[in-house]
């Protein structure tokens, strides 16, 4: 057990944390009671209830959650773990080093610089992490386009962000992308590579032209087919600015919703466009970190997802 006080130029954070060193899940309350013994079970339902404890990064007021194997408890003796609550974000994931987040879409990753004050992804969780200290900070690790939704990670430390920047393609080990396509994709899979470029109007766009461009490279999977649409999945080998909208567009299929790149129709008044799973070596750990999201609802709706038998 370790006893941590975070520093600071306000009152400070009293917090007892133990890992869970056996090989089997407890119940969460059974757990404490066995690596808190300062603390009786009336004194640890309290905290509970107060949403005092955290549970792997992530606040718990439940006494049955199990606490699976090198599960991490916090208990705050201060007050209780801010918790995080958004319209547009889902937190996913919480630790000392990094955060995991479901965007949605419509929301910036960042600002920009037109000087207009909007909230974007990286300004909620700056502002949920001063919460817990003022002088705590999160960066940009990588982003996701306004209009895509789906998983985007932050790092909390100068070491986790210089950790996954400089070693990208070995720390991130899958990025899975889902998409609707206008029109029926014949093909089940394959893979598409080219040079995307970018113009003066900020548009991508693959060229064949000789020493121009960065090569992309995305392969993708049918996962169903109906309602004269095509439910796809893609995954990055590289990671360019549109890549998969520029690709999908190539393929003579522009994502649903997707104007900028050919799309005709917006039936769900958005882009079609969801990262939906990211796996990854945690920076400082080396924890294989996996998390994966259900396919969106209107996306499933469009091509009446699961109803056939091509998936």
């Amino acid at each position: 057990m370790n006893k941590s006080a975070v520093k600071g130029s306000w009152k400070q954070d009293i917090i007892e944390e133990a890992v869970n060193s056996g090989q089997e899940a407890q119940p969460l309350l059974d757990f404490m009671a066995e690596a808190f013994p300062q603390f009786n079970r009336t004194r640890l339902k309290s905290l509970l209830k107060h949403g005092q404890v955290r549970v792997s990064g992530y606040p718990e007021p439940r006494h049955d959650t199990p606490v699976e194997p090198a599960a991490r408890v916090e208990v705050n003796l201060t007050r209780p773990f801010a918790r995080f609550k958004h319209p547009r974000i889902s937190l996913m994931y919480e630790d000392d080093d990094i955060l995991v987040i479901n965007k949605g879409y419509g929301l910036l990753s960042m600002g920009t610089d037109t000087g207009k004050k909007a909230d974007t992804a990286y300004s909620v969780m700056r502002d949920y992490v001063k919460r817990q200290h003022p002088n705590n900070k999160v960066f940009i690790v990588h982003r996701l386009d306004r209009d895509t939704s789906g998983l985007m990670m932050f790092a909390r430390t100068e070491e986790a962000k210089e950790a996954m920047q400089h070693n990208w393609n070995n720390m991130v080990l899958e990025r899975n992308y889902l998409a609707v396509l206008e029109g029926v994709l014949e093909e089940d899979s394959g893979v598409i590579r080219s040079h995307l470029d970018e113009n003066s109007r900020f548009e991508v766009y693959s060229t064949h032209e000789k020493g121009k461009g960065k090569l992309a490279v995305t392969r993708y999977k049918v996962l169903d087919r109906g309602n004269g649409y095509t439910l796809v999945q893609f995954s990055l080998d590289t990671g360019r600015k549109n890549q998969i909208r520029v690709h999908a567009a190539d393929l003579g299929h522009p994502i649903v919703g997707d104007r900028k790149y050919g799309a005709s129709v917006s039936p769900i008044h958005r882009l079609a466009l969801h990262a939906r799973s990211l796996k990854f070596a945690h920076p400082i750990t080396r924890k294989l970190m996996e998390f994966t999201l259900p396919v969106p609802s209107r996306f499933a709706g469009l091509v009446r997802y699961g109803s056939n038998k091509n998936k």
